[in-house]
């Protein structure tokens, strides 16, 4: 009997509002996911974007590099993400979790 249940399923959306622009992304995000959460962060011509990572379950690799490309592509101060507690050890374990972008909250 499996009590564990289905995966968080993967979702990603954008609001926008003015040059802001806020993706939140929901389940796993891995090899199959990152470049859609990329793609969705990219989707709306946005100065400043909040990353909001605060459902995510699952963080691996390809995760961390979709968010350090995100990184590049915003000048410092105009990206901000919000993690959810993996995200963060997983950030702080890469070497990154002082990064300027993540949230210290």
């Amino acid at each position: 009997m499996d009590l564990g249940g289905a995966p968080p399923v993967f979702s990603a959306c954008a609001e926008l509002a003015g040059d802001h622009a806020r993706v939140t992304v929901t389940g796993e995000v891995d090899m199959a996911t990152a470049d859609t959460m990329i793609q969705t962060a990219l989707r709306e011509p946005a100065r400043q974007l909040t990353l909001d990572l605060r459902a995510v379950t699952f963080f691996d690799s390809a995760a961390i590099h979709a968010v350090v490309q995100l990184a590049r592509r915003f000048p410092p101060g105009a990206l901000t993400v919000l993690p959810s507690r993996q995200v963060r050890r997983v950030l702080e374990i890469s070497g990154l979790g002082e990064q300027d972008w993540l949230n210290p909250t």
